[in-house]
């Protein structure tokens, strides 16, 4: 019961990006192809909102009764590119990121569950091989 609020929050977040086409592989397919403004006018708006609420909560205390702080990012720079074309392929190929995947198999694009399946095998061949990959 006490991870209904989550629930919630997640269903109306689902419904969100649904009504602003976040969601759509056609507006996807049109930002990457530096068509349409759309997509990068909602990513533009998130980072924007993500910025500004994370500078407001440095004022605020957590539920633990601390202040929050953000760990400081190490400065492998070509770890990010490599990861970046990865993640960036794979939303070409797919249409889609990981978090609107669940969004479109609640809207009954149950072939998204294909992609699923295969984020979760990648994310496990990751877990057997990163002590191998150079960090």
């Amino acid at each position: 019961m006490k991870y209904l609020k989550f629930l919630v929050v997640g269903i109306i977040f689902g419904i969100v990006l649904v009504k602003s086409e976040a969601v759509s592989w056609y507006r996807i397919y049109e930002m990457f192809k530096f068509e349409s403004f759309h997509m990068y006018g909602i990513i533009g708006t998130a980072i924007a909102t993500g910025v500004i609420l994370l500078l407001l909560s440095k004022n605020f205390k957590n539920i633990n009764g601390g202040l929050m702080t953000v760990p400081k990012k190490d400065q492998g720079f070509k770890r990010y590119i490599i990861g970046g074309t990865i993640f960036g392929l794979g939303w070409a190929l797919s249409g889609a990121c990981p978090g609107p995947m669940y969004i479109l198999v609640g809207t009954g694009v149950f072939s998204m569950l294909i992609v699923i399946l295969a984020a979760i095998l990648g994310t496990y061949v990751y877990g057997i091989l990163k002590d191998k990959l150079p960090h």
